[in-house]
């Protein structure tokens, strides 16, 4: 896990955060703000003004900058749009920013069977415990992951928790559009 890539992701889900909630996915390019600025020296101040030193080199801090990707998901299902994506060698990594609800794992043993016929997502939707919760996701080239998560029934930026390991299967999506 990379502290940077966590940062990025906290600072990713703050942002969004500020718009509200009920909001569709949102998927950003992450890319090294050293280079961007090396690339675009103009674009120092607004990327990374706390990070710069009096001799206008960028320090350790805020290590990538996050471009969203606008028009994502297109209206496809996310699962295709995601299958649909490739990035340049210039993107470090990738970010996905969604809403889903989630059950805790004492839930699992009461799920209905595949075949049962039960409307999955209805049943989910009128489960007791459910919570709903906004989900940063990010990998690196690297292979590093991360992700922040924020329960929309404690919706304040102390109370974000992040892992690696939160939504495992939505991080090796996410991991396989960064493939050469």
């Amino acid at each position: 896990m990379s502290a940077a890539l966590t940062q990025a992701l906290i600072e990713l889900e703050q942002h969004v955060s500020k718009e509200g909630w009920d909001q569709e996915p949102r998927l950003f390019a992450l890319v090294d703000t050293a280079e961007l600025i090396a690339a675009e020296p103009r674009l120092a101040a607004a990327l990374a003004p706390e990070t710069l030193a009096l001799d206008g080199q960028v320090g350790p801090l805020r290590a990538y900058t996050s471009i969203e990707q606008e028009g994502f998901p297109g209206g496809k299902p996310l699962d295709e749009a995601l299958g649909a994506l490739a990035w340049p060698a210039t993107v470090h990594g990738a970010a996905l920013v969604l809403e889903r609800i989630m059950l805790p794992p004492t839930a699992e043993a009461h799920l209905p069977a595949e075949d049962s016929g039960v409307d999955m997502d209805a049943w989910v939707a009128a489960h007791p415990e459910r919570q709903e919760v906004r989900i940063a996701v990010g990998v690196l080239r690297d292979g590093g992951r991360d992700c922040a998560l924020r329960l929309r029934a404690k919706d304040a930026d102390d109370n974000v928790l992040s892992g690696p390991d939160l939504v495992p299967g939505l991080a090796r999506a996410l991991a396989q559009t960064l493939r050469d």
